[in-house]
């Protein structure tokens, strides 16, 4: 809780977007993680999913904490999880979407715009299977729970700072 501006406690705001489509296999993993995110987060989030990075625009405005759960292709083993906090210090954000414009664009639009939440955190998955369908690859289906603990560890680190 932080004071508002007529001296009355607000509740800090949480964002929790899934970015990817299910219809293009491992794509699907950002809003598989974000739903189930919503089941085991100690506080009520604002979850769905996100197509196009374009479209948090709007959706996280005003947030305290955005987390970004996307498919992400960097050469790395299927199915690992990285954290990668777009505001911090040593972030490297060119490399965490599949998307067209990418997670660090929209980002410095938001600034721009100066509606951009206070902190930006991506949990990416390492992506196998990006063709047409539905169903996860094995390894990224298995690396679900973990990409969902990292999402609610990170809302509880924002929750003890508050």
């Amino acid at each position: 809780m932080v004071p508002g501006p007529d001296g009355e406690r607000k509740a800090r705001r949480v964002v929790v977007a899934g970015m990817g489509n299910e219809y293009r296999r491992d794509d699907g993993a950002g809003p598989a993680v974000a739903a189930r995110s919503a089941d085991e987060a100690p506080i009520t989030i604002d979850v769905g999913p996100v197509v196009d990075p374009l479209d948090l625009l709007g959706r996280w405005d005003g947030a305290e904490l955005a987390i970004v759960i996307d498919a992400m292709r960097s050469g790395a083993t299927p199915g690992t999880v990285r954290v990668v906090d777009l505001t911090g210090p040593s972030s490297s954000p060119d490399a965490t979407s599949t998307h067209g414009i990418g997670l660090a664009g929209v980002l410095r639009l938001a600034q721009a715009l100066d509606q951009a939440p206070a902190r930006v955190v991506v949990v990416g998955i390492e992506g196998e299977d990006f063709g047409r369908g539905t169903g996860l690859s094995p390894a990224v289906d298995a690396a679900l729970p973990a990409a969902v603990r990292r999402v609610v560890e990170l809302i509880k680190e924002f929750q003890a700072c508050a």
